[in-house]
């Protein structure tokens, strides 16, 4: 075998075909690897516009073996490893290349295209520079053509879109030579070493090898071994008093955590995890032969852990301010804040501020992420804001004055009081972050109250609970009619509200409060521990009016909590973050589905008037066309506002493969709701809480309330449903339930390994508003069905059997059909049922 690195350019000049055996699983890459590539790439276009020397960053290796060379010249290669980092190129060649044709750059659009993504000369499938497996070939061709339907709702899709997004918003915040940047950085700046077998060499057999390795050395392990090969004397006793204690401490990953950090604080603040070993050697190599040096480093490294751990482990803090600030910082959860928060510790350590200045300065760390998370702003280059603060920071002020000073930087993004006051209002707060910070935030308003007997909630089994249903009985809607707007329904309202941090509050007693009106809902909340239920029981009744006045109490101690910038007001002239999340909502729709204004105000915390007036003044954006009335027919008013020779919206449309009826109204099935949209922005959505699995077998109780519910609302289905998971038990699976009013139901299959349980679920059962959902958001992160052509064969399966008509676009969500299939069609269920059993039994047997 031969090895060499170059350039992606280098590697994919020339009539040739790098094609992805059979052998190999589809593309599965997925927004976490696709955000940190992108943002490897903005790193080097940043040190390239700005004249920095600018050194290649090493994306892997991809092993290629030679095949045949086809009749007209082009030399195809056999992709044995490395086919996700050159699918993903490929396709984000694909999606610079129209984003190039976007901005109107013809030739660029050409260059890329030819250099690329093709071999201009050949037709059929020697084209295409790139050939992936069967499963993902369609998929692919469509980007590389420009058809209809590229953008799709499988990986490759998704992968596609995502680089869409990211250039359209890169490009608004660049300058004219950004796009060009992009352009060279991908075929210039990222090195890949090609490893070529030779001739003869069993390509299988170097797949396996390389896919059934043991564990590696971690980057902590290598620096160990590297620093210990150069303490010959000193080597053993330093091993003993030095670095053992600290990995015991730590613990492994930890440790590697640490030594990246020690990095960042030291401001190596661009080095990447992957990169600590090599950036770490650099740094000692000077020191090689000067063992006292070494050993001086060592101890220092030493201190910093003993510091970190009081960050992971606040209890360690002596200090009692800086100990809550810590306090707060570890419940918040994430690690963003840690090389900002261990350079404080570092500062006090060295005497040079005090406990209390850090405990203010962490305070305003605090109110940074909270408001972000409050106002939904977006997460892109945090991290990398946190990781310049220890050189960034003026270091002639107190740190806590240092800290707010370098958070307000206009581009670093701090929501001002407005911007709090107006999100607490609109945004759909049950969506921002993850469920543990949702939570947090709830709490410390709870805590404001000062009372005085507060909850101890490290104790308290607590969730966030809605007032307002989500689901909410036929009462709640003929309240929220008594206020809705001119033209506006009850449940145009209610999906404008009910996400709202006015709507929420948190609760033990989840399950009991679930849909019930709010009489009901008062005397529940009345007998609560907590103020801010007292306070919402005390309402006479819960609608917009009260949901809104809530909202601004709330707010009120939002701001006192979480202080805000230096000069605490929105900076004029910028663009409404609102509008941003929009065109991202726009770019991350599949080919092949639609969504209305109303679905568009309740993700961005707006109302479709707005909605309405800036996309109508837009149409050009990206995905505009996609957006239609709640009718599902295109807005009377839209018209394209270029003279471009774009078809009309609703052909448009149907070429992607969405379907209308004779009245212009899109199919149902393919829109997207506003929490769609939400779980395709990468937004944490939650879903229905299911029990875990009780050991001594299924909640008795929890079935028995299916079973009435079910038998009440659909009585046709109820037989069809019941032999149904009658089959699923005999088939080796289980039966668990929801927690609350409406008992969902969750046939569960637990694929036990070695490591861990594995379980999963293909559909969950509602037994009140009558929808079977399959869970193909859950099913993408569990083997087998991770592979998209096993979904796709579930997707195709399902729709087989009459009255089920699932979207291909809605592969990474959970698209639903009526339970009354049931009643005609359960033998044909079932059918499917044995087929996912047998699918995910034969993955088992195969790992085992």
């Amino acid at each position: 075998m031969r090895a060499q690195e170059i350039s992606f350019l280098k590697l994919a000049q020339g009539d040739k075909q790098f094609q992805v055996p059979l052998y190999q699983r589809t593309y599965s890459w997925g927004r976490e690897q696709l955000e940190r590539l992108w943002e490897d790439i903005g790193e080097l276009v940043d040190q390239h516009l700005a004249g920095e020397p600018t050194a290649p960053h090493f994306l892997g290796s991809v092993v290629l073996a030679p095949g045949q060379i086809q009749a007209g010249g082009v030399q195809r290669w056999l992709v044995v490893d490395g086919q996700q980092r050159l699918t993903t190129l490929m396709l984000a060649f694909t999606a610079l290349r129209d984003h190039l044709k976007e901005t109107g750059d013809a030739r660029g659009v050409d260059r890329v295209h030819r250099q690329m993504l093709v071999n201009e000369f050949h037709e059929g499938a020697d084209h295409y520079r790139l050939l992936p497996t069967q499963a993902d070939r369609d998929a692919y061709t469509a980007c590389v053509q420009s058809r209809a339907d590229a953008g799709g709702g499988d990986n490759i899709g998704a992968a596609y879109r995502f680089f869409r997004g990211a250039l359209t918003e890169g490009h608004e915040a660049g300058d004219e030579q950004w796009a060009a940047t992009v352009e060279t950085a991908l075929k210039d700046l990222l090195s890949i070493v090609e490893i070529t077998a030779e001739p003869g060499d069993n390509v299988y057999r170097i797949f396996e090898s390389i896919n059934n390795t043991g564990v590696g050395l971690s980057q902590s392990d290598l620096l160990r071994n590297y620093v210990f090969m150069l303490l010959p004397k000193r080597g053993e006793r330093i091993y003993q008093e030095l670095w053992l204690p600290m990995q015991q401490s730590l613990g492994p990953k930890r440790l590697e955590l640490l030594v990246w950090l020690d990095l960042v604080v030291r401001g190596h603040y661009k080095t990447k995890q992957s990169e600590i070993y090599r950036e770490q050697q650099k740094r000692l190599q000077p020191l090689a032969g000067d063992e006292e040096a070494l050993q001086h480093e060592i101890e220092q490294l030493s201190e910093r852990a003993g510091r970190f751990l009081r960050i992971v482990e606040p209890t360690r803090e002596r200090s009692p301010a800086l100990r809550v600030a810590l306090e707060r910082l570890a419940a918040w959860g994430g690690q963003t804040h840690y090389p900002l928060t261990l350079h404080l510790l570092d500062l006090l350590d060295a005497g040079r501020t005090t406990p209390d200045d850090v405990a203010q300065a962490l305070g305003c760390v605090e109110s940074y992420l909270v408001r972000r998370l409050i106002c939904q702003t977006s997460t892109t280059g945090l991290n990398r804001i946190f990781m310049e603060a220890p050189k960034e920071l003026e270091t002639d002020r107190p740190a806590s004055e240092a800290v707010r000073r370098f958070l307000s930087g206009r581009r670093r993004r701090w929501p001002s009081d407005e911007e709090l006051r107006e999100a607490v209002r609109t945004k759909p707060f049950y969506w921002a972050g993850r469920p543990p910070q949702r939570g947090y935030v709830l709490r410390r308003l709870e805590e404001s109250y000062a009372a005085s007997e507060p909850v101890d909630f490290a104790k308290a089994s607590l969730s966030v609970e809605h007032v307002l249903p989500q689901r909410p009985a036929p009462a709640w809607f003929d309240l929220l009619a008594e206020e809705t707007e001119p033209n506006q329904t009850p449940q145009e309202l209610h999906d404008l509200l009910v996400h709202t941090l006015g709507n929420l509050t948190l609760t033990g007693d989840n399950a009991k409060l679930s849909n019930h009106p709010f009489e009901r809902k008062q005397q529940i909340l009345d007998s609560s521990a907590l103020r801010m239920n007292l306070e919402i029981s005390s309402a006479q009744r819960w609608g917009k009016t009260q949901i809104l006045e809530r909202a601004d109490r709330l707010a009120d101690r939002s701001v006192e909590l979480w202080p805000g910038p230096i000069g605490g007001v929105r900076p004029t002239g910028e663009e409404s973050p609102a509008w941003i999340e929009l065109r991202a909502a726009l770019v991350a729709m599949p080919s092949g589905t639609w969504t209305t204004y109303g679905d568009v105000a309740e993700l961005i915390g707006s109302h479709p008037k707005p909605v309405g007036a800036y996309l109508g003044a837009n149409t050009n954006l990206l995905g505009a066309y996609r957006v239609l009335t709640v009718e599902g027919r295109v807005s009377p008013s839209f018209r394209w506002t270029d003279d471009s020779d774009r078809l009309p919206p609703q052909e448009l449309l149907a070429s992607e493969g969405v379907r209308f009826d004779s009245l212009g109204r899109a199919h149902s099935s393919q829109r997207l709701s506003a929490a769609e949209l939400a779980t395709l922005l990468g937004r944490d959505v939650a879903q229905p809480a299911v029990h875990d699995p009780l050991p001594e077998g299924e909640d008795a109780a929890a079935a028995e309330r299916f079973r009435t519910q079910l038998r009440e609302n659909w009585p046709t289905a109820y037989a069809g449903v019941v032999a149904t998971l009658d089959f699923w038990r005999r088939q080796g699976g289980h039966v668990t339930y929801g927690r609350y009013e409406e008992t969902s139901c969750f046939p569960m299959l637990d694929l036990g390994t070695s490591r861990r349980a594995h379980l999963m679920w293909p559909i969950a059962v509602y037994p009140v508003s009558g929808t079977v959902e399959v869970v193909f958001q859950h099913l993408k992160t569990r083997r087998p069905f991770d592979d998209t052509e096993q979904r796709r064969e579930l997707l195709h399966r399902l729709n087989k059997i009459e009255g089920i008509e699932l979207p291909a676009a809605k592969l990474e969500l959970r698209p639903s059909f009526p339970v009354g299939v049931f009643a005609e069609h359960g033998d044909e269920i079932r059918e499917v049922l044995d087929w996912f059993v047998g699918v995910a039994a034969l993955d088992l047997a195969r790992r085992n």
